[in-house]
Order: C-alpha cells, then structure tokens, then sequence
C-alpha cells in the first residue's frame, strides 16, 4: 500500500507541475520533416525546433541522411528566410507577443569546423537574426570542444551535455542541455518510469536547473503519458514529432486538472436500518446528472480518498440506453426513473409514440406521499421535467412548465429564466411561488416554487451551499406529511462539466452533490424509515482518469467525447431495501425497486 501511495503521490506532483507548461516548453524534434517545416511548429507557439544540415556542395542542405539531401532544402529556404519574415512582420521579434523566445537548434551532421564556417557566414547575412534577443541559435551534432567554444561569434551558442564540468567561461557559450532519454533509462512511456531511473533523470535535470539553463531529451517517448511524466521531472523541452497532438494536449491542461484545496468532512454513518427488511416510509433519489463511475472516483481522489457516496454498502449497475438510441440523454434516462419505460432520446413523461406516462409522482399521491423536486440547473429541463411533464420534446419548456399546473407536485425547486407572465400567473393559482431560497418561510403550506437563479450558478462560481439548503427545507415541510415522501435531487452540473470537458468543474459540482448525499445519509439514519438511491442518468464526456494523489487532493483527466456514452452508470443505496439494488439491471427496474420497497405493485 506504502508503495501505491507513493505512485500516486509522484503522478500527482506531476499533473501539478504540468500546470505551468504550454506549448513554449516543446521541441519540434527534426522539424524539416513536418509537413511543414519551422511554420507548424512557429504557428503553435513552440520554443524550439531543430534542424539538421550537411555541408554539400557549399550549401547548407537541411536533411536526416544523404538521401535526403539530394532534395537540395537550403536553411535559408526553410529557417532563415521564414525566421526574417516573421520577425520584419511583429516589428522585431519571433512571436508576435514580443516576449517569447524562440530556440533554433542547429544539428551539424558533416565535419565540424568547416561546416560551422559556412553556417557562420550564411547567418551573417541575417544580422536582425542574430541579434535579436527573442531568437537564440544554438548549434548541436558535431560541435568544437568547449574550449574552442570562444573561437566563434557570441551570438552562437552549443549544445552542452548534462552533467559535464564547464568552466564558467564556457558555460556562457552553453545554450541547452541535451542527452539521449534510451541513454537513462529504457522506460517506454507507458505506466511509470522506474524509481531508480527516475531519480537518475532528475539529478541531471536539477543539475541543469543549478546553472539556470534549460534541458532536453532526444529519443524520448512521444506520447501523453510520457509528456506527463517528462513534465513530472521537470524536463524543459518535450521532444516531439506530433506537433498537433502535443499543442491540443498542453491546450487543454488547465481544463484536464483539478486540485481540492478544501477536502469536506464525511458523514459517518450507522448503518442500524441499511439491508434491512424495515418499512420504507420515504425516498430521497438523488440523480448525478451525467455522473459514471469515473467521476465519482474523481471526486474521491479530490476529496482526499474520501466521498459519502462510497460509504454506501449496497451498490449496482445501470444501464442506461434509451428506447432509439444506445446512448441516451437526460429526458429517456430520468423517465426510466419516473415511469419504468424505455422512451425516445428526448421524450420527457411519454412513451416512444408520444402517449403519457403514469409518472411517479402520481402513483405515489394514491398512498398520499408528497413530492419534492430539487435540481442544480433548471427547473424545466429533462431530469426534474421527467417527473411532472409529458412532452416528446424536452425543449418544449412552455409546454413543459405549463404541465407542472395538473402535476401532483408539492415542492420544486432550481432555476427558470424567463417564466411568462401567463404561466407564472396560472402556477400562481396552484403554488406559492418564491424567487429566492432565502425568500421560503420555515413553515409553508405545500405545494411551493422556488425559482433561485443562484441554482444554476456553477457550485465554484457563487451558488455555495444552496443544493444542500434546498434539500433541508425541502425534507423539513416534507416531513410534516404523516404518510411520508418521495424527494428527487438533481446535481445538475456534473454534466456540463462533462459536456464542456473539463474536469474543474465537473469535481466541484460532484463534490458539491456528495455533501448534499452525507445530508441524506444523516438524515435517513436519524428518520429509520427513508431510503437514499443515488445514481446517474448516463455518464458524460467518456471520462478517463489519468493521475492522480490522495494525499493532495490532485486529479487529472481526458475525455473522449463532448456528449454522451453507453457506459452503464453505478447505482448506492442506503438505508431500510437499500439491498435490492445490488446487481446490474436496465435503468427502468430503479423505478420498479422503488415501488417495491414501498410495498407498491
């Protein structure tokens, strides 16, 4: 376990060091063979590329081997030339932004002294080249000893090996460290590279760091895993040859990276009533709207190895497709809960030809429970629309909101933007309607709205703990109800995190739902008579966790899509029945163990 503990702990220190680099900290390795050379790399902000040359015929062909350099590709043709352009372009320097440096890594392949003499005399007929400060030539391959390094104009500067003595002379005339990775250690990029290596490579980059200059490994593996752990170690410049994939990755780090600065405190649980055959007076059924397994598990690496969720001792499987489509949205998937049937993608309360649902609520008002409806987001979309709506189109918000007027709701609570004033005077006929949570009074006859506009604020960007307080008043008029309740809670946010691909918000928002589930638990153990089914209508965003430390809070992530996936979702139970969603069963038998264990048909 010490060892485990360890694994994660340095992939966290590397998915936090990874914070801080962006595509200046790439190497375009051997750039003259990119489809197009210096410019790719120059428009993805790179700070290096490299360039190797022969001597052939007095021109300084840039090539990998003789074959090549019957091609005849000059330096001034590919580098120089496009180098001068760019810089007469943004007024004297490389990049437009006038701070970032570019490094020109030039590769000697034939005899040194007369190849340098000619790269000398052609880069002398770019004076603005070589003294710019934002463009620094160094030269690699075959190069003169550190102690001729003097002979050759300052504007030219070597390539130094990591770990060699230089004088204090000659590590002015050092402009990068460069080593072969294979050299170190024959680590593939895969998993993690062995401890012993590891340590052998960060040795060198610290020494590099000591001498405030900058290190590369060339031979290096070329992929994200090894991009992460390159970034782990601190390397400078990540070698490459995939310019498009390494600029998208580096991109997106801010969005692929959470760390949890404020771990929250779990309820303990007592289990008295969990598994047991007790009589279930009430429901709490809360929905991590696009939640799967790997958010959850992100949630836990973020709190600290930690989530209320997993405190659940009886858990499932859901699958989760709809009627006409392997890979549901949030209407199909929130009527499994509310109906029991497998409906269109987008169909709200109906089924796949349009015809109304005997919904939950309405079956439940024959055993004269009441009904409370809470989500993160709006109150008129999918998931809570589900349980009061009948509409074959979930977009359909008039029509949907005009459906809450007949439905046996007694309290729904979130956002709803641009209510018409019609509508609003009809519910108002129906309902005591309050547009602030703070606004509810402790006692309220039911059945009451609440459209908070603070609900559909992301929970890291000023909603704070309003999904908690919703649900306390909520169980607090819900429970003067002698024969009991069913309560649905959305965490909304989860999924537009997925959708919008990044992982800072989807934690927040699951973090924020996993406190309002320590509620529930509390609230079911000090009650004996509720039961808490917390679950996801689908997962979103084809979440794939790729590092992470316990002890940090870090969390690091890729998605695969910007929608849906078939992924069957978990399912928790806590509580009196909360064994009957052991197992793996389609998203309608929710719906169907609910009734059962209210000792409904």
């Amino acid at each position: 376990m010490k060892s485990l503990v360890s694994f994660f702990c340095c992939i966290g220190l590397l998915q936090a060091a990874a914070q801080h680099y962006t595509t200046a900290n790439v190497h375009s390795h051997n750039d003259y063979e990119q489809s197009m050379p210096f410019t790719a790399a120059w428009k993805a902000g790179f700070g290096s590329v490299e360039a190797d040359i022969f001597l052939d015929g007095g021109e300084l062909i840039v090539a990998h081997d003789t074959v090549q350099v019957k091609k005849r590709r000059t330096l001034q043709q590919l580098y120089l030339q496009p180098l001068y352009d760019c810089m007469v372009r943004n007024g004297g320097t490389v990049y437009a932004d006038g701070k970032q440096q570019l490094l020109l890594l030039v590769d000697i392949k034939t005899e040194t002294d007369a190849t340098l003499k000619k790269l000398v005399e052609v880069l002398q007929q770019y004076p603005a080249l070589t003294a710019a400060a934002s463009l620094k030539i160094v030269v690699s391959g075959n190069r003169p000893q550190p102690g001729q390094y003097h002979n050759w104009p300052e504007w030219l500067l070597f390539d130094g090996d990591p770990g060699r003595s230089y004088s204090d002379a000659e590590w002015k005339r050092v402009g990068l460290l460069s080593a072969n990775f294979a050299r170190y250690t024959k680590w593939n990029g895969k998993g993690r590279i062995p401890e012993q290596e590891r340590k052998t490579i960060l040795a060198l980059v610290n020494d590099a760091h000591t001498h405030n200059r900058k290190i590369r490994f060339w031979n290096s593996p070329d992929m994200l895993n090894s991009w992460y752990g390159l970034m782990d170690m601190g390397v400078d410049y990540l070698n490459t040859d995939h310019i498009d994939a390494i600029s998208q990755f580096l991109r997106q780090l801010p969005d692929r990276s959470f760390t949890n600065t404020t771990p929250h405190e779990l309820y303990k649980p007592e289990w008295r009533n969990d598994g047991t055959e007790k009589k279930v007076k009430n429901i709490i059924l809360i929905v991590g709207d696009g939640t799967g397994l790997a958010q959850w598990y992100a949630g836990y690496t973020a709190n600290r190895a930690a989530l209320n969720v997993f405190n659940m001792r009886h858990s499932g499987l859901s699958k989760t497709s709809s009627y006409d489509n392997y890979i549901t949205d949030s209407a199909p998937g929130a009527t499994a809960f509310s109906a029991g049937i497998k409906t269109n993608n987008r169909a709200v309360g109906v089924d796949h030809t349009g015809q109304k649902l005997l919904l939950l609520p309405s079956i439940l008002k024959k055993q004269r429970k009441k009904t409370g409806l809470i989500t993160s987001g709006d109150l008129r979309d999918a998931t809570p629309a589900a349980f009061y709506a009948h509409q074959s189109e979930r977009s359909s918000y008039a029509a949907i909101l005009n459906d809450l007027y007949a439905a046996p709701v007694d309290i729904i609570m979130g956002a709803c933007q641009g209510m018409p004033d019609s509508l609003h005077d009809r519910l108002l006929t129906k309902m005591k309607i309050y547009s602030s949570l703070s606004m509810l009074p402790a006692t309220s006859p039911t059945p009451v709205m609440v459209a908070d506009s603070i609900a559909a604020k992301p929970a890291a960007a000023g909603r704070g703990a309003w999904l908690q307080e919703a649900f306390t008043r909520s169980v607090q008029l819900l429970s003067a109800n002698r024969d009991g309740f069913f309560l649905m809670i959305e965490g909304a946010q989860v999924d537009h995190g997925g959708h919008a691909n990044r992982l800072p918000w989807l934690v927040t928002e699951l973090l924020d739902l996993d406190k309002l589930i320590g509620r529930a638990m509390a609230f079911a153990d000090q009650n004996g008579e509720t039961l808490v089914v917390v679950t996801g209508d689908h997962e979103t965003g084809g979440l794939t966790l790729t590092g992470g430390d316990y002890t940090r809070g870090f969390i690091s992530g890729q998605f695969s899509t910007e929608d849906h996936t078939a992924v069957p979702v978990p399912v928790y139970a806590y509580g009196p029945g909360s064994q009957k969603f052991d197992g793996v069963y389609e998203n309608t038998e929710i719906f169907r163990k609910l009734l059962q264990v209210l000792g409904s048909k």
